[in-house]
């Protein structure tokens, strides 16, 4: 264990933040840079002798996180690289993204405030990045086998990496212009420079990973071009059909899916937009959703230069502290305020719209909405409250109900879905069709990113074991598991 008195000695501190002020004037991650490592080593000694980490259930990936808390206590940095590597291929992206089941599920919080096991685990990988304890790892000796993966999300290249590193020869395919997925243009630069995702496509690069960018299975290359040029294919292209808000005005200009809008921010992040052409600059913009990706909205939308943000959700306000039927260590659904709340906006909870207003030209111009109640556990309209906001810009953040299957890959594989439109598979992530297997939330559904690595993972366990009768890679969780704790 780390420090024996540190849970009782030191008090919780998290990550500091630049002012906002800064922050929204730029798209750098919100984040003091270098402001976590004076504090971590103490923050990492608040681990203590549980005897029973829970934190490792709360965790998909089986992260050994007391083992990397005590040697970043002690600050034996090269070993808690090793710890944190041996569980999870890109801690880096976790350590960002991740809401953290891990500190829901830590022994501590019962009764007060958590390990900030995130803030350890990034600083941990920052610093191994810093010192140049990454390395490529190259497989020994190669198999002569070969695996095609459809998808550069995190499933996608936690599969690709782990199969490389066992020997086989892998070839991403991924149809857009860069590779990561929802990492690169799901996810903004403020909440995840991109720069952590370049440098792990050029460790992956130099392990024997190839990579093949804008070029979409099942429209560009054919799922049967794909099985005969390879031994084993992964399909890992997400859950990429979005849920979509079919009222009156729903046609009207200026309403776009949230995918639509974050997107086209990153590009220009990446040079290659002077200006994006869905932009909130003077406009005053409702973001419908309360996720995390309504957050992103929230906070691109302040970049731009938005005249007002207003988030809608549909549920009631969750409350700061565990309801009973969410006890510890069950992921609890809590009143969480990101980074993009902080930077301001108005969240409005409780209310459905009803319609969109647009003006002559057909653009949008009012959002109609109506405050809702459960009554009899049925959602209902609560009469004579109705009002309209201006709304000259719409984001839909509603998530995804399942696997595209407008390309043609589900049908060209001929792969069966399971009963909530995901492709299904079996114990070792294998669909019905031979050598076909399947990670992430294409077969999961929409889901974290812990999740999406952990299931690469063991995908590519499952790949490793057809392709040579049996495997050596870890295998974290198995595709029927849907943990309490997540």
């Amino acid at each position: 264990m780390a420090d024996p008195k540190g849970f009782l000695t030191t008090g919780r501190e998290v990550a500091e933040t630049r002012p906002v002020a800064e922050r929204v004037r730029d798209w750098n991650e919100v984040y003091v840079p270098g402001s976590l490592l004076p504090i971590i080593s103490k923050q990492a000694g608040r681990c203590m002798d549980c005897g029973i980490p829970f934190c490792h259930n709360g965790c998909p990936l089986g992260n050994l996180i007391p083992e990397w808390n005590d040697y970043a206590y002690r600050e034996d940095w090269s070993a808690a690289q090793e710890r944190l590597h041996a569980t999870n291929n890109f801690p880096e992206f976790t350590g960002r993204l991740c809401p953290a089941p891990c500190e829901s599920a830590c022994v501590l919080g019962i009764n007060q405030p958590a390990v900030t096991i995130k803030n350890v685990e990034v600083s941990i990988i920052d610093k191994a990045w810093d010192a140049n304890d990454v390395k490529p790892q190259a497989p020994e000796r190669l198999s002569g086998k070969t695996v095609a993966v459809i998808g550069s999300g995190p499933a996608g290249l936690a599969a690709a990496q782990q199969l490389t590193r066992a020997g086989h020869t892998v070839v991403v395919y991924e149809r857009a212009d860069r590779i990561g997925g929802l990492l690169r243009y799901g996810i903004p630069e403020f909440k995840m420079e991109k720069r952590h995702i370049n440098r792990r496509i050029e460790q992956m690069r130099a392990e024997g990973t190839k990579f093949r960018t804008g070029i979409e299975v099942g429209r560009d290359i054919t799922a049967t071009d794909l099985r005969k040029r390879f031994d084993a294919v992964v399909v890992a292209a997400g859950a990429t059909t979005a849920r979509d808000l079919p009222v009156p005005g729903r046609e009207l200009k200026g309403i776009h899916q949230a995918m639509e809008y974050l997107p086209l921010a990153n590009k220009v992040v990446e040079g290659d937009f002077v200006a994006s052409p869905i932009s909130a600059e003077g406009k005053h913009v409702v973001v419908i959703g309360g996720g995390d990706t309504g957050a992103d909205c929230v906070g691109t939308a302040h970049r731009q230069g938005a005249a007002s943000v207003t988030q809608l959700e549909i549920m009631p306000k969750p409350g700061e502290e565990r309801n009973a039927n969410q006890p510890w260590p069950t992921f609890p659904m809590l009143y969480k305020v990101t980074s993009a709340h902080e930077e301001g906006g108005e969240r409005v909870y409780s209310v459905s719209t009803t319609h969109f207003e647009g003006d002559e030209d057909g653009n949008v111009q009012y959002l109609h909405l109506v405050e809702v109640e459960f009554v009899d556990g049925k959602l209902t309209q609560k009469p004579g409250t109705e009002r309209k906001i201006p709304a000259q810009l719409v984001t839909l953040a509603m998530g995804f109900t399942g696997t595209d299957v407008q390309n043609g890959l589900v049908a060209q594989f001929g792969v069966e879905l399971d009963e909530r439109g995901n492709i299904a598979r079996d114990a070792d992530f294998a669909t019905n069709v031979d050598g076909v297997y399947v990670a992430g939330d294409a077969g999961r559904g929409q889901s974290l990113i812990v999740w999406a690595i952990a299931e690469g993972r063991s995908a590519a366990r499952g790949v490793d074991r057809y392709l040579t009768g049996a495997s050596s890679l870890p295998a974290p969780i198995r595709p029927t598991d849907r943990s309490l704790l997540v």
